[in-house]
């Protein structure tokens, strides 16, 4: 790998990672076309991939800040009243969405643990799965869309919102389906607007991205010897500041439009993948 390729990479971890087009099936598709697979392994592929995935979990903390210190302090303080039995709505609120997140995070992190060897593996890199995840994928937003009450904003949801989109975000773990994506359309089947949906899944990947990066982050100093610190270095802070440009993009995006522009695109990706994989490309 050289400074182009992980410049490459770094952007194209910034522009996927938060826009429902999966993150995971472009830089495959990259690392294919750039012939890295000749030069690296399958696991220093993933563990370089999970290092720079730090930069958008950066993007996505900067961008969130104020929201994250607002939920951090009134977790805090609302639990602690409630444990004193004082009620107090204000940091309640805040308390209740630190845990609805909290609970979102739980299927992906028992799966996510219990799969790690097959997801590390050759078989999440195959052009089928991907092409097939990236179509499918488009079909359930689709329908998302089309059956989705978008009503509810984000501070309206519950328990039942936020594991039917923790659920969602466990498929997020095949490439070619979108952490974004999954979670934008559980969010979607779950009655939140657009604009909601968005906002919950970048708040839900902060655990999501922070374990996966930060789990990776020893095993990636093992496997980086021949990658380069600098390589590294430079893929990641691209991917930050293309990620928080891409996640200011997208709530800005769903606020007056639907997500059929991102349907199509995994549309015509996905039967492209598809035919260059049955034509053994």
């Amino acid at each position: 790998m050289n400074l182009f390729h992980a410049i490459i990479l770094g952007i194209i971890q910034g522009l996927t990672e938060f826009i429902p087009i999966s993150s995971t099936g472009h830089l495959i598709l990259a690392e294919k076309l750039m012939g890295l697979e000749r030069t690296m392994t399958p696991e220093q592929i993933t563990a370089f991939v999970a290092v720079i995935q730090l930069g958008t979990l950066v993007a996505v903390i900067v961008y969130f800040i104020r929201d994250i210190m607002s939920i951090t302090l009134g977790f805090l303080q609302g639990n602690l009243l409630w444990l004193r039995g004082i009620r107090d709505a204000s940091p309640r609120k805040a308390a209740r969405l630190g845990w609805l997140i909290i609970i979102g995070s739980i299927p992906i992190g028992t799966i996510g643990l219990l799969a790690k060897k097959i997801i590390e593996g050759n078989l999440t890199k195959n052009l089928m799965v991907i092409g097939v995840s990236m179509i499918s994928w488009a079909v359930m937003l689709f329908l998302a869309e089309q059956f989705g009450k978008r009503r509810n904003e984000i501070e309206h949801i519950g328990i039942r919102e936020a594991l039917i989109v923790g659920v969602a975000q466990v498929f997020a773990l095949v490439p070619g389906s979108s952490r974004s994506g999954t979670t934008i359309t559980g969010a979607l089947f779950a009655g939140m607007s657009r604009e909601a949906a968005a906002r919950f899944s970048f708040l839900l990947s902060i655990p999501t991205i922070g374990a996966s990066g930060l789990l990776e982050f020893k095993q990636a100093l093992h496997f980086m010897s021949g990658v380069g610190s600098v390589n590294l270095a430079v893929s990641t802070a691209v991917s930050a500041l293309v990620g928080y440009a891409s996640i200011a993009f997208l709530i800005g995006y769903l606020r007056r439009h639907t997500t059929y522009a991102f349907i199509i695109y995994r549309l015509i990706v996905g039967a492209a993948v598809l035919g260059l994989a049955l034509h053994g490309v």
